[in-house]
This record gives structure tokens, sequence and C-alpha cells, in this order.
């Protein structure tokens, strides 16, 4: 992945917005659209002051456990 990374910064404009579309529709698919929920309510959650205390953290993890 990161010789991947280090390449891009060589392309051509025109294959580095090639790259950008293709990962646009990678993040479209069905496997991301459950993150993308998730994050969407994480984020209106925090907006409302609806965060988790370091408690309830560690109570999920050792039921998690």
């Amino acid at each position: 992945m990161e010789e991947v990374m280090e390449i891009i910064p060589f392309l051509k404009d025109e294959d580095k917005k090639k790259i950008a579309e293709f990962a646009a529709i990678l993040l479209k698919q069905d496997k991301y659209t459950r993150l993308r929920k998730e994050i969407e309510l994480r984020r209106a959650q925090v907006k409302e002051g609806e965060v988790l205390s370091h408690e309830e953290i560690w109570q999920d993890i050792q039921r998690d456990v």
C-alpha cells in the first residue's frame, strides 16, 4: 500500500483523477454502507453531546470478552 502512495505524486493529474474516481466508487459499495451509516450516527451523537464515558467503554469491552 505504501508503494502506491509513494507513486501517486508522480502521476499525471489525469491519472490521479482516475484513481480518485475509482476510490469514490469503492466507497459507495455496499461493504462500506454500514460503516458510513455508523459514522453519520456517531457524528450526530457527538454534535448532541451523546458520547460514551470511559466507564461505559470499559463495560462494553468487558462484556465482549
